[in-house]
């Protein structure tokens, strides 16, 4: 029956039209035909309907109930066995009075991967490829997560280039790059700000 929910859950996520209500994340993740590795569960800043290449992101997640991740967890290895995918998977959720709802999932690597690995000090590339080869397992590596705090996925605009183009944001991505902030706590000026401006710029 999970198909079916998994199905009905991106089409809606996809209609929902009150996009300051409902969070978005995302997970990041390896299966090797076996085993499911999570590699990370990044919380957007900004509410859906930003393209998630233009939303802030947080690693690990920060407001999100542990039903909520679980629940997340769970689709995500779920669609990966479904899939059978050898290799990377990136799956994004939008999250609605408590209900969690699938927008898409990409079985390759996404643009999340190398900002994840370099916020943990893990090598998920080279661990990856080595999945996708045949030569490893998940089992044969060790996960040793070494961020202190929160890391934040920054989206780089240049908007200076192109001084015609709206600022607005919304579904279509406009960002050029990404940064990576490392703060130590919520309580960071820094992220208090952002939070606190998330929906600013969100297209009417």
């Amino acid at each position: 029956m999970w198909q079916n929910r998994v199905a009905i859950a991106a089409v809606y996520a996809c209609r929902f039209n009150v996009f300051h209500h409902t969070q978005e994340a995302e997970i990041d993740a390896i299966f090797d035909g076996e085993e499911f590795h999570i590699m990370g569960v990044m919380e957007h800043i900004e509410p859906a309907g930003i393209h998630s290449g233009d939303s802030n992101a947080v690693l690990p997640q920060f407001n999100l109930s542990p039903l909520i991740v679980t629940t997340m967890e769970h689709y995500a290895e779920k669609i990966a066995r479904k899939l059978n995918i050898k290799g990377l998977i990136n799956i994004q959720f939008a999250i609605k009075d408590g209900n969690v709802f699938v927008i898409e999932a990409n079985p390759r690597a996404s643009r999340t991967t190398p900002f994840i690995a370099k916020a943990y000090q893990i090598p998920y590339l080279n661990i990856a490829t080595k999945i996708m080869l045949g030569v490893n397992k998940i089992k044969d590596f060790t996960y040793d997560k070494k961020l202190q705090g929160f890391a934040i996925k920054e989206p780089v605009f240049s908007f200076n280039k192109f001084p015609g183009v709206s600022k607005e944001l919304g579904p279509e991505m406009k960002s050029t790059g990404e940064a990576i902030r490392f703060i130590k706590d919520l309580r960071d000026p820094y992220f208090r700000q952002l939070y606190k401006e998330r929906s600013m710029h969100l297209s009417k």
